[in-house]
């Protein structure tokens, strides 16, 4: 079902709101691991609450998402990683990975329609219809092309990139991660190409999951100098984030890219159960403005935000809705 939540015509558009399009509804919301799992199906419902209560629906355009097809996913994922999920889909057990991420009775479906929803928002982008553009279930980082890894199971960034760099004619594309894990399903997908500008800030992951990302990963042959991974130490707040956070834009001003994703997990939040920053909604929402001042002087304005990872529901509302906000009026 096609949810849209518009400015009437009669009430003028103020001059801080931008088109923003979120995209979130019963197929996102199914993305959610049982019996439990950090990453439980009720996130999107968090958000949404809150994301009502501050009436932010209503000066937004939602819209539901699509499923990606095999050939979309394809694009980025071996395809017998993609039948196999399949498969393991319609059993509804099993693991994808080596123990973080369990099948369930639909997951095919409920990726797919993750994936689906992030490339929506992307052309919506592209087209012109929105500025802005926010997809709270969505940015699974974690997944490499040949599976899943970190409760991710497709990586839509990744199948978004392939067909922005392919079909969509980009020429650079930038991703700013500040999920408390290393993005590194993004990182090693694209660590040799030259046109996926890539800024990673994360807990040094000497001490936390996927153990990827110092500093000195910075791309690789002829991408060498297009990636930055900037490790921070556990219990990292707003002022240290704050004082790297100048050379990722500095980063993004050089290489130029023609559209940016912002993978904005709220588990570098202070009180996430399984991540150990203490950042607060305040540098999620500088980020948001950040980088959307950079894309208009960049002069196309195209900012996409993903939800990424983030286990304290009320950190993840609070962190997404302080996201939206920032994309509304920047």
């Amino acid at each position: 079902m096609l949810v849209c939540a518009v400015l009437s015509s009669a009430e003028p558009l103020r001059r801080a709101d931008r088109r923003v399009l979120v995209i979130a509804d019963e197929s996102t919301a199914r993305y959610g691991f049982p019996d439990g799992h950090p990453f439980g199906a009720d996130r999107q419902g968090e958000f949404l609450r809150e994301f009502r209560r501050r009436g932010l629906n209503t000066r937004v355009r939602l819209e539901s998402s699509r499923a990606a097809t095999n050939a979309e996913l394809c694009a980025f994922h071996d395809p017998a990683y993609v039948d196999r999920v399949q498969r393991l889909s319609l059993q509804g057990r099993g693991m994808l990975d080596g123990g973080d991420t369990p099948a369930f009775i639909g997951c095919f479906d409920a990726a797919a329609s993750v994936v689906g929803a992030t490339l929506t928002a992307a052309e919506a982008l592209m087209n012109g219809s929105a500025e802005r553009a926010l997809v709270p279930i969505a940015g699974l980082h974690h997944a490499s092309r040949q599976g899943a890894a970190g409760f991710c199971v497709f990586n839509d960034i990744g199948v978004l990139f392939e067909k922005l760099l392919g079909e969509g004619g980009l020429t650079r594309v930038g991703y700013v991660d500040i999920d408390a894990h290393h993005g590194d399903g993004v990182y090693y997908g694209f660590e040799t190409d030259p046109r996926v500008v890539f800024a990673d800030l994360h807990e040094d992951g000497r001490y936390l999951y996927p153990g990827t990302g110092h500093a000195g990963e910075q791309g690789a042959d002829a991408a060498l100098g297009t990636k930055l991974n900037i490790p921070l130490q556990p219990g990292a707040d707003d002022a240290q984030f704050a004082a790297r956070w100048p050379r990722v834009l500095a980063h993004l001003r050089r290489h130029k890219p023609e559209l940016i994703v912002l993978q904005c997990g709220t588990d570098s939040i202070a009180g996430d159960p399984i991540t150990h920053l203490r950042l607060s909604e305040a540098s999620h929402a500088r980020a948001a403005r950040d980088l959307c001042a950079l894309a208009d002087v960049l002069g196309h304005g195209r900012v996409l935000a993903l939800g990424g990872g983030g286990y304290h529901r009320g950190n993840l509302a609070r962190g997404w809705c302080a996201v939206a906000e920032a994309l509304l009026h920047c």
